[in-house]
């Protein structure tokens, strides 16, 4: 598979531009909406702000530098170039994506989403214009990225209700102990898509592993806000959809898939 070096070039210098419009945002949003939340009495909330979206400017700021890179490769035709420009891509997403929620929520602007949407693009043009991938794959790809984020926001989700829930016992616990379970298996959903995107053979079982690991974390979270708001929860699609790509990834098909890919590497 050859690169388009060229537009790589030019979607590598949008992303730098993104990340630094994404980086002024971030400074400017922070600490407003914290302040909101306390004045609409939602302290546990405005401390999940407090700690997710300084993980999430951190992430901003390092898949700003990551586009530079990933530019200079471009402009040097260096195929590693391609893999950073998915990374900080994919970074981004999640970053863009995420304080949106809270924002309108709070009913204010989502600022961040033109980094999420720009971001977007950018990802798509990078597995279909710059690198024509396997359609397939990127199928698969958009799904895992989709259990990456969600998976996520099910780490944030506990970060509130731990606040929310001091002096309840065992729930409060339960929150403290999910929390990191679900930021460790969307960190996984991270590694396996790279791992894909990169035809790497242990690709498959990292992505097994990050599922289970969801399903750990997710279904606890989602079972018990579900009791607790008498609904269908927003914190059970991560791990449902986990379960689908696990279950995927453990068929005759998905592993023939995966090895094939594999095997095609460097053609």
């Amino acid at each position: 598979m050859k690169d388009n070096f060229k537009l790589g070039a030019i979607l590598a210098a949008v992303g730098a531009i993104t990340g630094i419009i994404g980086f002024f945002v971030f400074t400017q949003i922070y600490n407003p909406l914290i302040e909101t939340m306390l004045k609409l009495n939602r302290a546990h909330e405005a401390q999940s702000v407090r700690y997710t979206f300084a993980v999430l400017g951190y992430l901003v700021i390092a898949a700003g530098a990551l586009w530079t890179l990933a530019l200079y490769g471009f402009l040097t035709k260096e195929r590693w170039a391609w893999m950073i420009g998915v990374i900080a891509s994919t970074l981004s997403i999640l970053a863009g994506f995420f304080p949106s929620v809270p924002a309108m929520d709070a009913k204010q602007s989502p600022a961040t989403i033109i980094v999420f949407v720009s971001n977007l693009v950018l990802w798509l043009a990078l597995l279909l214009f710059v690198r024509k991938t396997d359609w397939r794959i990127v199928v698969l790809a958009l799904f895992t990225g989709i259990a990456f984020v969600l998976s996520f926001m099910d780490g944030v989700a506990p970060i509130a209700k731990f606040h929310e829930s001091v002096g309840q016992g065992a729930v409060n616990a339960l929150y403290l102990f999910v929390q990191q379970i679900n930021w460790w298996a969307s960190a996984a959903w991270a590694v396996f898509l790279f791992a894909l995107l990169g035809q790497k053979s242990w690709a498959r079982v990292v992505g097994i592993g990050a599922g289970l690991l969801e399903c750990w974390g997710g279904y606890p979270v989602g079972v018990l806000n579900m009791l607790e708001v008498k609904r269908f929860s927003l914190f059970l699609p991560a791990p449902l959809l986990s379960t689908a790509l696990v279950t995927f990834l453990m068929t005759p098909y998905a592993r023939k898939l995966l090895a094939d890919w594999t095997e095609r590497r460097g053609a």
